[in-house]
């Protein structure tokens, strides 16, 4: 076999290489998008969230936390972004679940209304969000100052400061998109309170 042709063969099988590692990098699945911070999606994925996280659910069922809720089954919070007015609430429900404090449902507000001696409905801007979850600002700090807007039973929250504390870095913990407000939609919740802060 000549020398030219030895060399065009392995030029070949080079080329040939290449295009199928170009092609297999091209066939590579592109990662999910991050779900828009506070919609229905990441709030599913918030649930998931609180429920591998052993501080929210032993220390909160360990304290009584999750069975004050007035004999209904199960305690709502619900959670949004001040500077996001057209966007709807997302709601976490917690229950008692094989001893546990657990999240049973994740997703947009429902109908029920909370109760404000059993319930939590807390919101902030998107700003103070993100310095809740990398713990730069803290519950008590956030609270004092106003950054974030609280409803419920003030007491029983800062009887379980430790779980409060927990709950505020996991929205910084599960992957968001920060660079949208959560898509609005029709929703007979009441209207929000607040203005950006």
């Amino acid at each position: 076999m000549k020398l030219s042709t030895i060399t065009a063969s392995a030029v070949s099988l080079v080329a040939l290489a290449y295009v199928s590692a170009a092609a297999a990098a091209g066939s590579t699945p592109a990662a999910p998008a991050k779900p828009v911070f506070m919609s229905g999606p990441w709030a599913s994925a918030a649930c998931k969230a609180w429920n591998e996280n052993p501080t929210l659910t032993e220390k909160l069922k360990k304290s009584g936390w999750v069975d004050n809720n007035n004999k209904r089954g199960f305690k709502i919070m619900q959670i949004y972004r001040n500077d996001c007015p057209n966007s709807p609430r997302v709601e976490m429900r917690i229950m008692d679940k094989d001893g546990k404090a657990t999240c049973t449902y994740g997703g947009l507000a429902q109908a029920v209304q909370p109760n404000s001696n059993y319930d939590y409905v807390m919101h902030a801007s998107t700003k103070n969000w993100k310095k809740m979850g990398s713990g730069d600002l803290g519950p008590m700090w956030a609270m004092t100052t106003f950054r974030l807007k609280f409803s419920g039973p003030m007491g029983e929250a800062m009887s379980n400061m430790g779980p409060f504390k927990q709950f505020l870095l996991l929205t910084g913990k599960v992957p968001s998109n920060y660079d949208s407000c959560p898509a609005a939609v029709a929703s007979n919740m009441p209207a929000k309170a607040g203005a950006k802060k």
